[in-house]
């Protein structure tokens, strides 16, 4: 990890947990932290300029997230990312888009729907921003939102794991838009929400199955996009 300057203090009591798990979980995200690379608590308490009681616990609530893993010397590292089972996650997300967004058509409230419209403004004033961070998510509260919506515990709780651990696979996502989203992307969001608010099943599978379909092929293209360049000898 490399070397950073010790945060400056000033933060209000009780904060300590909640300002580190935010700093890391973004780094993290954001893969200023690489996969893979160890954390180092001792250098943790020396940046942040707190004890290492609080850097554990925002270990611990990263770890139940996905994104730092615990070796079995009890070391921390960041989470690796296991690009040759790709194709498994990816399922696993489409499956639970359709899934989670035909049963929010089905049994949404009226409060579900406010919830909804709530995170789906909140992405799309991110978006305005490019700010990619919080993009990422308020992408990850919509769709959980849709979950919940869908008042199966189960499905909520396995779209909210796959959410908390696509978060990072989601950032070349963005970044093959220059970190700038097309504004038809942000739409298909408000045609997801408008087919769950007219009860429409059918339509809500089909949208949360387009949308799901193109994440996936801009991140494969993303991934395997040819950046070698030709150097003459």
């Amino acid at each position: 990890m490399e070397k950073r300057k010790p945060v400056e203090a000033g933060r209000k009591r009780g904060s300590g947990v909640q300002f580190v798990y935010e700093t890391l979980r973004d780094e993290i995200i954001d893969l200023a932290l690489a996969p893979g690379s160890a954390i180092d608590e001792a250098k943790l308490s020396e940046r942040f300029s707190m004890s290492r009681t609080p850097i554990r616990e925002a270990l611990v609530r990263l770890t139940s997230e996905g994104l730092v893993a615990t070796l079995p010397n009890r070391a921390s590292i960041v989470a690796p990312i296991d690009f040759l089972n790709l194709h498994t996650f990816f399922d696993a997300m489409t499956l639970m888009y359709r899934v989670t967004t035909r049963l929010a058509a089905e049994y949404r409230t009226d409060q579900d729907l406010c919830d909804i419209r709530m995170r789906q403004q909140e992405f799309s004033d991110a978006a305005a921003k490019n700010d990619v961070l919080t993009m990422i998510a308020k992408n990850a509260e919509l769709h959980n939102t849709i979950a919940k919506a869908g008042r199966n515990p189960y499905y909520e709780s396995l779209t909210r794991r796959l959410l908390n651990e696509g978060q990072r696979i989601m950032r070349p996502y963005y970044s093959s838009f220059g970190d700038r989203l097309p504004d038809r992307y942000s739409l298909e969001h408000d045609d997801i929400i408008a087919a769950i608010a007219a009860q429409d099943i059918t339509e809500a599978d089909r949208l949360a199955s387009a949308h799901a379909e193109q994440i996936v092929q801009n991140i494969r293209d993303m991934i395997s996009a040819d950046r070698r360049h030709s150097i003459k000898l």
